[in-house]
Order: structure tokens, then sequence, then C-alpha cells
């Protein structure tokens, strides 16, 4: 389904084979309009290259291979320049990244990465109040009146310069217009080659190379003033245009009179990363572990609840989430916008990548940490829910016994494995959660995430203890009792 890239014909597709699937086997819609698709309207942005120009000292710079923008307006005319050091400002540490200069309608060139954190701030150093404690580069550049930002980034941008540059300059960016914020214009920023960057320092009182290695290495730099006479020039246009997608949505109706008012809720991402950068001449990103395992091992539970001998006693809620590599939008969305109160769902079961194993002998570093052909890694149902986890445990040890790994159950794990998924969406809501994962493999995010590659012994056997465990979450008198608050390290992302 050329990757099921989030909205694309192939993800579009697939939602209409889930959804004839779910009519065959008699599934209640619980989407929009009595139909099995709960509508999420999008925006996708794209640069107008032919409107989109900089310039720096009055020359042209080449769009793609000196510069990289990104998709948001821009209107800068010839401003002068600071250095910012990594552009943001974090109390606990003692980072200001604009300490003693003036950088009001300036341009402010930062070293960095163009997203997520830079060298020497962890998310534990993000203490107190944002905006007063810690903010982030674009919140402090707005505070000071920074007219643009400049990146110089890390060597991982630098790397994947050709996937970056189509991803912002050809592909474009989609954003959920319901999660958009009302808020001011976002700040113009772009993110500059290393040919550029030279150019930029050239004669100031220290040069590009040096502050790279001084920030990366995450020691603390002086800002700075750039010579005066240096002006940047900055004019992005983007254009906007209308897209859907959708969230599959379907609930199998429980037995009992009281009961079937509540449900267990069983979630997986059918989406993945679609057509990139081509591998051994291979383009289409197939995500047949991440997450057609998860995909397909929802529906195989479905196929089985409609085919058994009796119902549970609680109703069972399908939710196939789409945009998960996108940021979780789907989980988001449904858990903002539920079709089914959500304080009538007793648990989330989440199946995101089951169906890989590492072989004996594997030596591939990239494999480390992929689980084994009779385990699992288990992530979240002990951290709101005492009973939940006794009862995911116990059914599993008086069914098929798999081996449960915790090792990423755990607020402190730097993988952030808890965030990642679409689980987290349904318990920042006070909804507790199980979360199951095979761990990341050589094939992450690559097109050889292919079918051929799929243990499909452990995935069966996964997806049984999953329909097991569901059977008796949805059978029990009382709903699970959350006895714990989330961690305060899993309380925000």
């Amino acid at each position: 389904m050329e990757g099921r890239d989030t909205p694309s014909r192939g993800l579009d597709t697939t939602a209409k084979f889930l959804a004839m699937n779910l009519s065959h086997w008699g599934f209640k819609p619980a989407g929009d309009d009595g139909s099995y698709f709960q509508k999420i309207a999008l925006s996708r942005d794209l640069i107008d290259k032919a409107e989109t120009h900089a310039q720096l000292n009055n020359q042209p710079l080449v769009l793609g291979d000196d510069y990289i923008p990104s998709v948001r307006p821009a209107d800068v005319a010839a401003a002068q320049m600071v250095f910012a050091g990594n552009g943001w400002f974090v109390k606990a540490k003692n980072i200001d990244a604009y300490k003693g200069i003036d950088a009001k309608g300036k341009i402010a060139v930062i070293f960095g990465p163009p997203n997520g954190l830079p060298s020497g701030i962890r998310n534990s150093d993000l203490a107190g109040k944002r905006g007063e404690d810690w903010m982030n580069v674009g919140e402090y550049a707005q505070k000071q009146g920074v007219a643009g930002i400049v990146i110089v980034p890390d060597f991982q941008y630098l790397a994947n310069w050709d996937r970056n540059r189509t991803r912002m300059t050809e592909r474009g960016i989609t954003k959920v217009d319901k999660f958009q914020s009302p808020a001011g214009t976002q700040i113009p920023q772009i993110v500059i080659s290393p040919r550029v960057a030279n150019v930029l320092f050239q004669g100031e009182k220290q040069n590009a190379p040096s502050i790279f290695e001084t920030v990366y290495a995450g020691q603390p730099l002086e800002p700075f003033a750039l010579n005066p006479d240096k002006k940047l020039s900055l004019a992005v246009k983007v254009k906007s245009d209308p897209a859907t997608t959708q969230n599959v949505v379907a609930v199998f109706e429980g037995s009992d009179p009281l009961l079937k008012n509540e449900y267990v809720a069983l979630g997986a991402h059918y989406d993945h990363v679609g057509i990139g950068i081509p591998v051994n001449g291979d383009a289409i990103y197939n995500g047949a572990d991440d997450d057609g395992s998860g995909t397909t091992a929802l529906l195989a539970i479905a196929e089985a609840l409609a085919k058994a001998s009796t119902r549970p006693k609680r109703s069972v809620l399908f939710v196939w989430h789409a945009g998960e590599e996108k940021g979780l939008w789907g989980s988001r969305y449904f858990t903002d916008y539920p079709t089914i109160p959500l304080d009538k769902i007793v648990t989330q079961i989440n199946i995101d990548m089951i169906g890989r194993s590492k072989k004996a002998g594997d030596t591939n570093p990239r494999n480390r940490e992929l689980s084994g052909p009779n385990e699992i890694y288990v992530i979240g149902s002990k951290m709101m829910s005492t009973e939940l986890g006794e009862l995911t445990e116990s059914v599993n040890k008086q069914y098929l016994n798999v081996t449960y790994d915790y090792r990423y159950d755990d607020p402190g794990d730097p993988n952030r494995f808890f965030f990642r998924s679409d689980h987290f969406n349904y318990a920042r809501k006070g909804i507790p959660i199980v979360f199951f994962f095979d761990g990341e493999h050589e094939d992450y995010h690559r097109p050889g995430d292919s079918v051929d590659k799929i243990d499909f012994q452990k995935m069966e056997k996964i997806a049984r203890t999953i329909y097991m465990t569901l059977w008796e979450v949805a059978s029990r008198p009382t709903r699970p009792v959350v006895d714990k608050q989330l961690p305060a390290q899993l309380s925000g992302r």
C-alpha cells in the first residue's frame, strides 16, 4: 500500500479494506455519520519555490543546497544577526542563549538539532514552569522579539540532508486542522549548510567549526552580535491545500445489559512513513512490522470475536489509528474528540510491532534489543493500575506463558517508548493501558521492514494472548482500579 503515509491513497485503501471486513463480520460502525471512519481534516502546506528566496550580503543562496526553510511564511529584509548558542533558556542548567545581547528585530543564529533537545540538556532538566523556568528555541526567540532563526544543524541532520530537503521543499508539511493554535505566527526559520555557516562566521570572534565543536559538546558559549554589516534577507511563500485522513473505529457489543456500556479498547496504527529515499533501489517503506503486525493482529482478533460462540460481557472498541508516525495524530484526535464516552473505556491495549524476533546467532548491533521468538516487551501495564498489571501476567501464565520483558516499563527509559505510541494519549486521559512491543530492529523505518521477515508464530502467540487478556478484562464484574498516578515524567510529553 505504498508505505501507507498519512494522508495517502494507500492508507485510504487500507481503511476501506478494514471497514469491509468489519462490516462483513457484523461490527457496529463507531465513526462519523454511521460509518467506520472518523474523519480528520488536514492542511498540506507546500513551499512555493518560485517565490522563495534568501540572500546573504546581497548574494543569493540556493534553495535546497545552501538552505532548507521551514514551511512557514517569511518576509525578513536585510536583518542583522546575533549568535545565540543553542537557542534555549534553561534556568536549572544556567543556560541563557540571549544573555547580554539585544536580539530584537534581528536574526538569531543557533547551533542545534532543528527538532529535539540540544547537547547537554535532558528532559529531566526541564523542571518548573514552561515559559518561566525553561523555554525552547522558538519560545525564547519569540520572547526576545527575534525576526528569524538560522540553524546550523547537527551531524544527523547533515547526514540526512537530501531526505530533509525532499521533506521540506517537495513533500511539505501536513497538519491536523483542529490541533493548530490560534496563537500568533511562528518565527521564520531556515537550516543552513556548512558552506553558508563558514561564510556567516568568517571574520567573527569565533569561526563556525570551533563553535560547532563547542556547542555540540554541550559546552557553553557567550552569545555575541555578528558584524553589523552582515545582513540576511529571507522570503518564503507557502501554499496550503486541504486534505483528509481517518481513524477506523468499530464496536463489538457486549452481552451484559449493563456492562456492555463499558468498553475494552484495542488499538493499532495502520499508517507508516510512505515512500522515501531509496535504499538499494527500493523507496517503499513497507512497515510490515511497524505496524502491519498490529493492524492485522487487531483484524484477526476482530474476526475471532465475531465467530466466537459467546460474547464478552463488556463491549470491545477497535480503533485503527492514522498518523501515529506523524506524532500520534489519530489517538490524540480520538481521545480529544471521542465517538464514544472516554470515561466508559476501562482499559486500552495497544499493539505496535509484534511481528519480529531475534534469531539465534544474530550479531547485528541494530538487533541487539529485539525480543526473541517467545518474548515481548510489555510497557505501562503496572504504571496506573496494580490490578491490570497482575491481570495481564496471570492470563499469560495460565495460557501460552510468553516471556514478558518489562525493561522499558520505566519512567526513566531513555528511549521514551511510553511516549512514542498511541496508548500514551489514552493514558493521559486517565485510562489504564498495556502496550505490546517487540523492540527496535535493523529495518525500523526502512524499506526492509517487509512481510517476509515476519515471525508469524510469534505474532500468533502474542495476538492470542492479547485476545485472552481482553476477554478477562471484559468479563470481570468491575473495571481495573486506577490506583497510581502516572509518574511525573510521563504526565506530559
